[in-house]
């Protein structure tokens, strides 16, 4: 099953390559991926019969079909996986945050980490709230910038259930990383929060020593 799936919708996506797209959407995301040259909604438009409830491989076969699919060079089909993933949040098992730190540490970039951090860890957390302080933990121990900006950013859909002293506690120990996608990291999460308590946000921003990026974002829709 898994390798007919995977099959089936590389051929799909091959068939829908266009190489005058390719360039330009590549030269985007500075040249750090291949492209089919598949924009969004016909990316979209075409995985519809794959993420059909009828069609859907079953939920053990999923890491290995993920995996498939992250190994391949066009990065549309990196896409493709964090789509299936969530058609299985509700079910996701325990198991399957490590497969998201996996992921998150391969092929590295803002594209594919905001989306696992922000639905599929953000969603993981809130089912498993048991896990978040140990994995949270590690990946702030971990030097990695990516697992970094996860802990910053997994909270951006919270609303009024965010841990904001837990995010404080991000912020405070990454506040001197001369890192852009730390920075920004910082920034937006706390943006994000200031739409419930732009109080609490402007008063940590005046206390809190960051960057002027960080500080920017933050304040942005406050000010």
């Amino acid at each position: 099953m898994s390798f007919d799936y995977t099959s089936s919708v590389i051929q799909t996506f091959e068939q829908h390559a266009d190489s005058n797209l390719a360039k330009p959407m590549a030269k985007y995301m500075k040249n750090r991926f291949i492209y089919f040259g598949i924009k969004s909604p016909m990316r979209k438009e075409i995985s519809k019969p794959y993420l059909a409830k009828a069609n859907l491989p079953n939920i053990n076969e999923i890491p290995q079909i993920v995996r498939k699919f992250w190994t391949q060079s066009q990065r549309e089909l990196q896409y493709f996986a964090l789509d299936l993933l969530q058609r299985y949040s509700k079910e996701t098992p325990i198991e399957w945050i490590e497969l998201y730190e996996e992921l998150i540490c391969q092929k590295s970039w803002w594209d594919t980490v905001d989306g696992l951090a922000a639905w599929q860890v953000g969603d993981y957390f809130k089912k498993f709230p048991g896990q978040l302080s140990n994995f949270t933990q590690k990946w702030m121990d971990s030097e990695n910038i990516w697992l970094e900006r996860t802990c910053l950013i997994f909270q951006l859909r919270y609303k009024e259930q965010t841990d904001f002293q837990l995010l404080k506690s991000f912020i405070e120990r990454l506040t001197d990383s001369k890192e852009f996608f730390i920075r920004k990291a910082i920034g937006w999460s706390l943006r994000q929060y200031s739409k419930i308590n732009p109080v609490a946000v402007k008063e940590f921003v005046l206390v809190q020593q960051m960057s002027n990026l960080s500080q920017r974002e933050a304040l942005k829709l406050i000010n």
